[in-house]
């Protein structure tokens, strides 16, 4: 008896002290995370560019077309093809938002937050660090003759 209950006492500290695969994917998730979250100190924090985010996403929960047509630019871009010339920007960004059912994309992205890439404030932020690969949908915004424009959102 007393070689059994030691032998299961000897196991269990064996095995107590071995890290499991979900240890390893959690050390891993945490560790991207920190990463992800180190990138996202560049948060533009200006009030107005606040105030466009704002009204940009309540004018998308609510389809207004009419106010997102005025906060976007002219040559908004909404699918990337495989070379400038094969992008589709301008009209019938909505009709293609409604085809392919993107509203729904489009309010969960613009609850991401922004991080600076280039000219733009892009979201989500992982698109703005080049080491993450992201090809997600994404949002950019930036500065148009003082004011802010909603420029683009992307898949790809």
């Amino acid at each position: 008896m007393k070689k059994i209950v030691s032998f299961f006492l000897l196991a269990a500290l064996a095995l107590g002290g071995c890290s499991s695969a979900a240890d390893k994917k959690k050390k891993q998730d945490a560790a991207l995370k920190k990463r992800a979250k180190a990138e996202l100190r560049d948060e533009n924090q200006d009030v107005d560019f606040q105030a466009f985010v704002g009204r940009l996403k309540k004018a998308v929960s609510s389809h207004d077309a009419n106010t997102l047509a005025s906060m976007m630019t002219e040559d908004f871009a909404f699918v990337l093809g495989a070379s400038a010339a094969e992008d589709r920007k301008g009209d019938g960004v909505f009709k293609y938002w409604d085809e392919n059912g993107l509203w729904t994309e489009l309010d969960a992205i613009l609850t991401e937050r922004f991080a600076k890439k280039g000219e733009f404030w892009v979201a989500p932020p992982q698109f703005a660090d080049e080491a993450l690969h992201y090809d997600g949908y994404r949002v950019g915004i930036r500065r148009v003759g003082g004011s802010w424009k909603f420029v683009y959102f992307v898949n790809g």
